[in-house]
């Protein structure tokens, strides 16, 4: 059967009938919901939903129960839809896999079946082949915007510019945790926009106060800024060090990746400067498409604009320090998250004072 990515399923559906079976698997389990509500709406008639859409776990089903899932007529429409979702969950051996792989090569065409798989696992190879799979990876960040804009509108509001930002800063490019927030917003801002004093207010970040500013004042080697930031961030909704010291270590590797670039032109005798600099740097996030990050744009121009402030010793000496530091968080003896990252960034600090 097909292979086709989240965009390529909802175009095929605005031109033609759905397949038969659909197998949605990937990492971003948001947009898999987001699939199978697309695939609802364009498989069964929304006066007839309530008769003819089932939804069970799949780890729940014996054979039985499975056929009179996806045999059962439809009533009072052309076609009806059952989900599985947790995949994931269902061994190689078990009996209702077996009579699903089965089914899949002789479906009931009044039946569409929509197979959803966690992220726990890797999709099962199988049914890839013989379903119209369907690869849910992460949107890119410029996407993220965009979707945290229309999740808003479904809900019946906007965000200001400056509230967009703010959340985005706060939460990341994580979309269930944006829904949370969204959803959140929505009562409060029915019909207008949600300003960013709200979004501050909801989810407890001040101006000045995000992981992004954290990140800034680290990278920019103002350590007792980024150390007096700890505790602020650390006291934010669904915060951690882990994810403090994940967001610093990204850019450090991008900042040792922009400093990399800096040194070849050098010993070339160039100077990978200005615009130059961060196209090459963005042709980089491009072809990794690494996840959580913001703009590629503001991405590539932060990390060149701090590349300046750094050696490459320096660079290595920090990835050490914060290697070390992820250790100490997530041992099992130690909880003191606020003073491990502070110990972190002031350590910075002194070495360029040192240096300098």
């Amino acid at each position: 059967m097909g292979a086709l990515t989240f965009d390529a399923l909802l175009r095929s559906l605005k031109q033609r009938a759905p397949d038969p079976v659909y197998y949605l698997h990937g990492e971003e389990d948001v947009l898999k919901d987001e699939a199978v509500r697309a695939l609802l709406e364009r498989a069964v008639d929304p006066a007839a939903r309530d008769f003819n859409v089932d939804q069970r776990a799949a780890a729940e089903l014996d054979p039985e129960a499975f056929n009179a899932l996806v045999n059962t007529p439809p009533m009072l429409t052309a076609t009806r839809a059952v989900v599985l979702r947790g995949m994931e969950q269902l061994r190689k051996t078990a009996k209702v896999r077996q009579e699903l792989l089965r089914y899949v090569d002789s479906p009931n065409p009044t039946t569409v079946l929509v197979l959803v798989h966690g992220t726990a696992e890797p999709p099962d190879a199988e049914l890839v082949r013989r379903a119209t799979a369907v690869e849910v990876t992460a949107l890119p960040p410029e996407r993220v915007e965009r979707w945290m804009t229309h999740r808003a509108k479904q809900l019946g509001f906007t965000l200001t510019p400056e509230a967009g930002e703010l959340l985005l800063a706060s939460v990341g490019a994580d979309l269930s945790g944006l829904a949370r927030e969204l959803e959140k917003l929505a009562p409060l801002c029915a019909g207008r926009p949600a300003t960013r004093d709200e979004v501050a207010a909801l989810v407890g970040v001040r101006r000045g106060d995000t992981v992004q500013d954290f990140v800034d004042a680290a990278l920019e080697r103002r350590a007792p800024a980024a150390a007096a930031l700890v505790e602020p961030v650390l006291e934010q909704a669904g915060m951690s060090g882990v994810r403090m010291l994940s967001a610093l270590g990204t850019s450090l590797v991008g900042t040792a990746l922009a400093r990399a670039e800096l040194d070849r032109d050098a010993r070339r005798g160039g100077g990978a400067r200005g615009d130059r600099l961060e196209g090459v740097l963005l042709s980089h996030l491009r072809a990794a498409r690494p996840y959580g990050l913001g703009s590629w744009q503001q991405t590539a121009r932060r990390w060149a604009k701090w590349a300046e402030l750094w050696t490459a010793g320096e660079l290595r000496h920090a990835l050490r320090l914060t290697a070390d530091a992820d250790r100490a968080l997530k041992s099992t003896t130690l909880t003191d998250e606020a003073g491990i990252l502070e110990q972190l960034v002031l350590s910075w600090g002194v070495r360029a004072k040192e240096a300098a």
